[in-house]
């Protein structure tokens, strides 16, 4: 437990707001302990009952999580924003961040020209247009059933995550059960807490979701299923067409299942999409743009069945209404251009380049790492703290594994967003030393 913080209150509401107010001052840090039930309720001088219903309480908001014999601790990145971002991962000046996950912004299109045509095409709109622009969806209708993707019902979201919490919310309840990947996108993982859901693991390995792992959480009772299409986050792994058709065999099972695809590598993966839609009654597969054209582009289209799309853009309208018709219109503009195609082109083969040296790099000096597709490595590793740590003295930042996953072993995250070719040698000796202690050999 942190110093300083003191826990008070006599009711469970009482307590949790402590709590809260102590990790949204940054006193109670992610990953902080609280203290055992017993001993806090001895102290506090209520019923352990009381301590418990407050510890549940913080659990289903998301702000903490359990950490099976050591009790109960905040969450890395608790549902709850802090003073002054204490929970952002800090990078000293002077290294390289290979942490954050986003794209190289060297990379990226130029706006510029799409935003000025968008601007100059068509007057300002007003609230009655809310149902979505039609050069989009029907942009998007084109590029989904290129990959055999049924977009007959079509919604417009505000990226992948909102996408994932609409559908989510539209089909479940609290305590309901999901369906994630371990290792995972941390964001989700972060919004199934935050909605009261309880994740099921279900391993990953290069082709995508154990098959017979997926089964034994829908017969527990896991009540939708998120899986990601290709370049996953974080550990690189593409659902091949082989796995997807076992993938499928297991939820025609389970027909009742929510089943969501993520891809939000879309245009930027090399890998061939082997979608899993359809193998349910409910389904809808998210394709984001923030990744190939820039993360201001907060925008995603949703395919998926009748029902669970108007349930989603029925529950938009009654809150943010849609996204903004000028960022459509960008994006529209951006899916048609040639040059912005070429860009994008290049951007993949360079990450390919990268993700693939710095694979080889590693396991060249005998460390396990996996990333056969998007922007990321996922390294394994005896101690995350101790190999975070080593690495940043050499000048690299990367996420600590524990952000990802749930029950899978320690790793962690390196993104290959900024990372120059030049530079792989140097880092996957810096990574040797980090899991090992001592540099590898000098080659003969």
């Amino acid at each position: 437990m942190s110093a300083g913080f003191a826990m008070a209150g006599r009711t469970a509401s009482e307590i949790s707001a402590t709590v809260e107010s102590a990790v949204r001052s940054g006193t109670l840090q992610p990953g902080a302990a609280l203290p055992p039930i017993r001993t806090a309720a001895t102290q506090l001088g209520v019923s352990p009952a009381t301590v418990a219903a407050a510890y549940q309480s913080l659990r289903q908001r998301g702000i903490a999580e359990s950490a099976g014999r050591h009790g109960t601790r905040v969450r890395p990145r608790p549902a709850v924003a802090p003073a002054r971002g204490q929970f952002r991962l800090e990078v000293p000046e002077g290294v390289l961040d290979l942490a954050a996950g986003g794209p190289d912004p060297r990379l990226l299109p130029d706006l510029a020209p799409a935003l000025s045509r968008a601007a100059a095409a068509a007057p300002p709109t007003g609230y009655a247009s809310g149902a979505g622009y039609p050069p989009l969806k029907a942009a998007a209708g084109a590029l989904l059933a290129r990959d055999g993707l049924d977009a007959t019902n079509l919604a417009v979201v505000g990226g992948a995550l909102d996408g994932i919490e609409r559908l989510l919310t539209a089909h479940l309840l609290p305590g309901d059960r999901v369906a994630v990947e371990d290792p995972g996108w941390a964001n989700l993982l972060d919004l199934i807490a935050a909605l009261a859901l309880r994740p099921v693991p279900v391993p990953v390995d290069d082709s995508g979701p154990d098959p017979q792992a997926l089964s034994d959480a829908l017969r527990s009772g896991a009540r939708a299923v998120v899986v990601t299409s290709r370049a996953h986050n974080p550990t690189g792994a593409g659902v091949t067409a082989s796995r997807a058709r076992e993938l499928r065999t297991v939820l025609r099972s389970h027909p009742d299942v929510l089943v969501i695809e993520d891809d939000h590598a879309a245009e930027l993966s090399v890998d061939p999409l082997h979608p899993l839609a359809g193998s349910t009654g409910s389904w809808a597969f998210v394709r984001s743009v923030s990744k190939p054209y820039g993360p201001d582009l907060r925008l995603a289209v949703v395919a998926g069945d009748a029902a669970g799309i108007a349930r989603v853009t029925g529950r938009q309208r009654v809150g943010t209404g849609w996204v903004s018709t000028l960022l459509q219109r960008v994006v529209t503009d951006l899916w048609s251009d040639p040059a912005v195609a070429e860009t994008v082109a290049r951007a993949r083969a360079a990450y390919e380049s990268r993700r693939t040296g710095l694979l080889s790099a590693l396991r060249a000096r005998g460390l396990s790492a996996t990333g056969r597709t998007g922007i990321n490595v996922w390294l394994s590793v005896p101690d995350e703290t101790t190999a975070v740590t080593r690495l940043r003295e050499h000048g690299y930042a990367v996420a600590p594994g524990a952000l990802y996953r749930i029950a899978t072993p320690p790793a962690v995250r390196i993104t290959v967003s900024a990372l120059d070719e030049a530079a792989i040698p140097d880092l996957a000796d810096a990574a040797a030393q980090a899991v090992r202690g001592t540099l590898p050999a000098p080659a003969a």
